[in-house]
């Protein structure tokens, strides 16, 4: 249920503008992280506050779109939301005792402060320069290829990113014993 949850205002917003245009999927895709987050609530009994930032950035972005009949605002949302996120990752490294990817629940790798410090650096870049891809697709290419990155680039970009991690992050996972 969580996966339909989080993948669910990306494909809402691919289907609406196909269907319609930039608009309809703009306030489909608000609609949509609005009901994410009131599904995380019902499901987790707690709001993500990841979660309520993005819907309430594609209210602000969204709304001001829609308002002014501009897709310039929505295509910038990624920008603000990446970059926000990279500069809260960094700044991590000055408030408190951890930085924030350590503080994570549900963490599966145990690392030394040292790592933990350098994997939320390496993580907070990544959101700076995700934010610096959007500005560049969204100001440099058509509403169609921005749709398409953005649907389809970011996941992959990501997912690549996080598989070359893995080789250095593997042997602080925990061992699983053989099972007979």
């Amino acid at each position: 249920m969580k996966q339909v949850l989080d993948l669910g205002p990306a494909v809402a917003f691919f289907v609406a503008y196909y269907l319609g245009d930039i608009y309809t999927a703009t306030l489909t895709v608000i609609i949509a992280l609005f009901v994410t987050v009131a599904g995380y609530g019902l499901l987790e009994r707690r709001l993500h506050k990841l979660h309520l930032a993005a819907a309430l950035a594609a209210l602000v972005f969204g709304g001001l779109t829609l308002y002014v009949r501009d897709p310039t605002f929505i295509k910038f949302k990624p920008t603000m939301m990446y970059a926000l996120l990279g500069l809260v990752l960094l700044g991590s490294h000055w408030i408190g005792d951890r930085v924030l990817l350590q503080r994570l629940p549900q963490t599966v790798v145990a690392l030394p402060e040292t790592l933990w410090r350098r994997l939320n650096a390496v993580w907070g870049a990544f959101f700076l320069a995700l934010a610096g891809l959007n500005l560049l697709v969204a100001s440099q290419f058509s509403e169609e290829v921005w749709v398409q990155f953005r649907t389809y680039g970011y996941s992959i970009i990501t997912f690549v990113f996080l598989l070359a991690q893995l080789p250095f992050l593997t042997k602080y996972m925990p061992q699983q014993a053989d099972k007979p």
